[in-house]
């Protein structure tokens, strides 16, 4: 069976409280694996060799050199999205990637599924890659 040779590209969606703070770990984890910047930018490494890596799996790579994720960040309750919009990596994320409504489901399923998470799905739907 022949192995596929493409570009391969993961987009990863971090939905909840939870989901949230494992996915800004996991990009945490990302940056150090890949040489990338809180800022975004590649740190010159003479062992990098492009053959090799797999930066662009996780990472689109903008005109200017800046490497951002390929994530969204959606939560119904903006405090845990805003600590990634103000910590350490808040430049590496673009400001559409982090979704926040303005008021949690109060730990009800209805009120999450039908009324306020009806509405955050639309959004997240209009966010490119």
């Amino acid at each position: 069976m022949p192995q596929y040779k493409g570009s391969r590209e993961v987009i990863s969606i971090h939905v909840g409280q939870a989901g949230v703070q494992i996915g800004n770990a996991c990009w945490e984890l990302f940056c150090l694996e890949h040489g990338i910047q809180p800022d975004g930018y590649h740190v010159e490494d003479d062992s990098y060799d492009e053959e090799t890596e797999t930066i662009n799996t996780f990472f689109a790579e903008t005109a200017g050199g800046k490497h951002v994720p390929r994530c969204l960040f959606v939560d119904l309750e903006p405090t845990v999205v805003d600590e990634v919009r103000t910590g350490t990596y808040r430049s590496l994320f673009h400001p559409e990637q982090l979704l926040s409504g303005k008021e949690d489901a109060a730990n009800c399923y209805a009120r999450g599924r039908y009324t306020i998470g009806r509405e955050m799905i639309d959004v997240c739907l209009l966010v490119s890659f």
